[in-house]
């Protein structure tokens, strides 16, 4: 289990090294080319299920912790999908991995 960590003070979430590592690259491009957009995510505690959400920007700290010593391999269809997400109006939700 990964964590992504953004800002300061800064939120920690707990996702999926697979899913993190996708997230990642769509997330990174996207800052690289200075375009800000919203990252939206499920919190599940117990039977209550929430939503969180931050504005991503270049300006402000954030990592990847990804276990292992190399990410895992991408799926292009995944990155694809999580790229419309994240131009869409309602900014980036992480989605299942489609299969092939």
């Amino acid at each position: 289990m990964g964590k992504f960590i953004y800002g300061i003070p800064n939120v920690e979430v707990e996702i999926e090294d697979r899913l993190l590592a996708h997230l990642k690259v769509v997330i990174t491009s996207k800052l690289r080319r200075n375009e800000g957009f919203t990252f939206t995510w499920q919190n599940t505690d117990g039977d209550d299920t929430t939503h969180s959400s931050v504005w991503l920007d270049e300006g402000i700290p954030i990592s990847f912790e990804i276990g292992g010593p190399h990410d895992p391999p991408l799926n292009r269809e995944w990155l694809e999908e999580l790229n419309r997400s994240a131009n869409s109006a309602g900014g980036l939700k992480p989605t299942p991995e489609p299969s092939h």
